[in-house]
């Protein structure tokens, strides 16, 4: 009995203070079996994260495909999207750059025209044509620097951020807030603007329903002006240019630093303005055309391809902003009797459009046209 006793006891008290080599053992049992689950864990890390991507990669390319509503259109936004992006970025911070080169270039002409050929128009012209060039000249000048400043300046008009009872057609996707009819988002303002026209980047302003006007006059009187230089300075420019070719004859022509600097100056007007009279005309040529059908830009392509879906229906599109070929360009100019086209369109004018930018008014024939 005592026997049995004494080796419980000992079990329980003796063994317990023998076993710390067992605990020992037992713990280091233990962190070797999490040391060698942590390995595994970070082995196994690794493909379990390419093999993520990987998936992830194969679900968006197959969104491109397994989408019913998507088309090309989609794909080709989605490739070029970085470059939008881009131009968007490029043409925001590039527009103080154009414009101060509009000014600049402009300013360059008018020095020169005032230095070198108002001089030679004294000399050598009659009295009447030396008035008409004074007249004409300055009057251009006067309505390229007005309809230019207002162009840049004037707000393009932007649909109201609140909830308002003003008829809307759609909800902008990037903004979120409803858009009214002839609205569209300029990525490059990141607003929308009624009357959208397009993004400017020699006004570094949209063109929209307040400055369409101002944008488009500027383009006109532009193109006018140089038309007037071109043709006015057509005889000095070929003097000019023979001139600066004889210099490479032996023996050159002996002439002074002066007359060298009138001939480079010659060339130049003349060449410059020759250029932005094919290239600026073309654009307001096209802008004529767009007011005189009563659309934008942007609802050039709008239209197109509705009237293209609208005609594999059978159906007709007509355009609900149409009034008539010469009424566009009176409610354009905000014309209301004849004096107006006088005193609203041929000499400096701020008035206001003839509509608000968030209404319209439609022919009576075409209320039943769907607004696009």
């Amino acid at each position: 009995m005592s026997n049995s006793v004494e080796n419980l006891y000992g079990a329980r008290f003796g063994g317990g203070m023998r076993s710390w080599r067992w605990y020992l053992s037992r713990v280091m049992r233990l962190f070797l079996r999490w040391f060698r689950l942590c390995l595994r864990r970070g082995r196994r890390k690794r493909p379990n994260r390419v093999r993520d991507l990987w998936n992830y990669g194969t679900v968006l390319m197959k969104s491109l495909y397994y989408n019913v509503l998507t088309n090309s259109d989609t794909v080709l936004d989605c490739v070029f999207e970085p470059i939008y992006w881009l131009v968007d970025n490029m043409t925001r911070w590039f527009g103080v750059v154009f414009v101060s080169l509009v000014i600049a270039l402009t300013s360059s002409i008018v020095i020169i025209v005032y230095l070198c050929v108002l001089p030679i128009i004294f000399s050598t012209y009659p009295v009447h044509w030396i008035l008409w060039h004074l007249c004409y000249g300055h009057w251009n000048l006067l309505m390229l620097v007005y309809h230019y400043y207002k162009a840049i300046t004037t707000c393009p008009g932007f649909p109201p951020q609140e909830k308002s009872d003003i008829p809307t057609v759609t909800i902008c996707k990037k903004c979120i807030v409803p858009k009214p009819a002839r609205t569209h988002h300029c990525s490059i303002c990141n607003r929308c603007i009624l009357k959208m026209d397009h993004h400017c980047p020699w006004l570094n302003n949209c063109v929209g329903h307040f400055n369409h006007r101002y944008f488009f006059s500027f383009c006109l009187f532009m193109t006018m002006g140089c038309i007037y230089c071109s043709i006015s300075a057509k005889d000095m420019f070929l003097d000019a240019y023979n001139a600066i070719e004889s210099s490479y004859q032996t023996p050159p022509p002996s002439f002074t630093r002066e007359e060298r600097m009138l001939h480079k100056s010659l060339v130049y007007l003349w060449v410059l303005t020759s250029s932005v009279s094919v290239a600026l005309g073309s654009l307001t040529l096209w802008h004529a055309v767009l007011i005189t059908r009563a659309e934008t830009s942007v609802e050039r392509h709008i239209n197109h391809r509705e009237r293209t879906r609208l005609k594999l229906r059978g159906k007709m599109f007509r355009n609900p902003y149409h009034h008539g070929m010469l009424n566009n360009w009176r409610r354009f100019f905000g014309v209301e009797k004849r004096s107006d086209w006088l005193t609203r369109v041929l000499l400096p004018s701020a008035h206001l459009p003839h509509e608000d930018g968030l209404t319209w008014d439609c022919p009576p024939y075409r209320n039943n046209t769907v607004v696009i």
